[in-house]
């Protein structure tokens, strides 16, 4: 027997395939297309809303107040902060601008205070901090002192 006989009767490996079977694809895609229209169709129907009628306030009806805003003022003419130290004047500068003045305008100690040059209540609130502030100054060193 030859050898060419013999490679005959071998089979020859199957070649690979190059790339999916385009019916698989198709199949894929023809579900989704399926899949797609079967949400569509079962999607509820949008409603139609309309925004409510605006009517006037009534004249008894309290107003609503915008809310509390903190300031960021650092220079207060009315105020002597040179005798605080640093922290402290940081400190009082922290509260003025972040506590609200309880007088009625919904504005911080400090914008009331420039503002309302003559309001006793945000008046008294800042000689107040400051003096709280200048307490805890003096209190201070003293316990540096004895660490």
């Amino acid at each position: 027997m030859s050898s060419e006989e013999s490679n005959s009767n071998n089979p020859q490996p199957p070649a690979a395939p190059a790339g999916k079977p385009q019916s698989s694809v198709g199949l894929v895609v023809l579900c989704l297309v399926a899949m797609a229209v079967l949400v569509w169709a079962l999607a509820p129907g949008r409603g139609r809303f309309q925004p409510a009628p605006l009517r006037q306030v009534p004249t008894d009806c309290p107003r609503t107040v915008a809310d509390f805003v903190p300031s960021d003022v650092t220079d207060f003419p009315f105020v002597d902060l040179h005798a605080l130290p640093p922290a402290q004047r940081n400190h009082v500068l922290f509260r003025l601008n972040m506590e609200p003045c309880p007088c009625g305008c919904n504005t911080s100690i400090a914008i009331c205070r420039g503002a309302h040059a003559n309001c006793p209540v945000c008046r008294g609130l800042a000689d107040k901090i400051v003096a709280d502030e200048q307490g805890a100054a003096s209190r201070t060193p003293a316990s540096d002192n004895q660490k």
